[in-house]
């Protein structure tokens, strides 16, 4: 059976995100990937061992794969956007075209991510392309599997669980977090995103 392996990120010293912040951070994306191998194992397993018995155990061991699945990827997701350094969302891109078309401008648009970033609770703040419409949104994702758009391609991700920035802020400075990550973003790996996915 294929197992999954954690990624690695060529990461720079990042300002506002902590080496602490960021290792407790991967340390959390690799319990993702080793779940998805663990489960993706029991799933065969109980299969093997008696389908018609442990359906039930099979069908609820199913359920959480994807949280696992969609936890591990959407971490790749957002380590991939912080390799390279920071770089400026260019304005004159076709994601800058696009972010401003929408949104007003780009800075109207880093303010619309920002405010769904602060949404209560735990989630994902995400930009997806929908090249059907050559448009693009930004949706607010919860506990991975719930909330994102079906079949969209993700564009950009922000991990708005606690666990992306209480060693460096508290729940009460969740903007300055947020600040922070968009001032890391490499805008290029993220213009690549959206120029593959239109």
């Amino acid at each position: 059976m294929h197992t999954y392996t954690p990624r690695t990120f060529n990461l720079p010293e990042l300002e506002g995100l902590s080496e602490k912040q960021i290792k407790t951070h991967l340390g959390l994306y690799e319990g993702y990937v080793k779940h998805v191998n663990v489960l993706r194992e029991q799933i065969t397993e109980l299969t093997a061992f008696d389908a018609e018995k442990y359906a039930y155990a099979i069908m609820e061991t199913r359920r959480r794969l994807g949280f696992e699945f969609n936890g591990m990827r959407m971490h790749e997701y957002y380590f991939t956007q912080l390799e390279g350094g920071a770089q400026a969302l260019n304005a004159e891109s076709s994601l800058g075209k696009s972010v401003s078309e929408k949104y007003g401008s780009v800075e109207n648009f880093i303010a619309h991510f920002t405010s769904v970033g602060m949404s209560r609770g735990i989630g994902w703040s995400v930009l997806y392309n929908d090249p059907t419409n050559n448009t693009v949104h930004t949706a607010w994702v919860s506990d991975h599997e719930l909330g994102q758009l079906g079949g969209l391609p993700i564009i950009l991700a922000m991990d708005m669980w606690e666990h992306a920035f209480m060693v460096d802020y508290v729940p009460a400075e969740k903007k300055d977090y947020v600040e922070a990550f968009l001032k890391n973003v490499n805008w290029g790996v993220v213009e690549e995103r959206f120029t593959k996915a239109i």
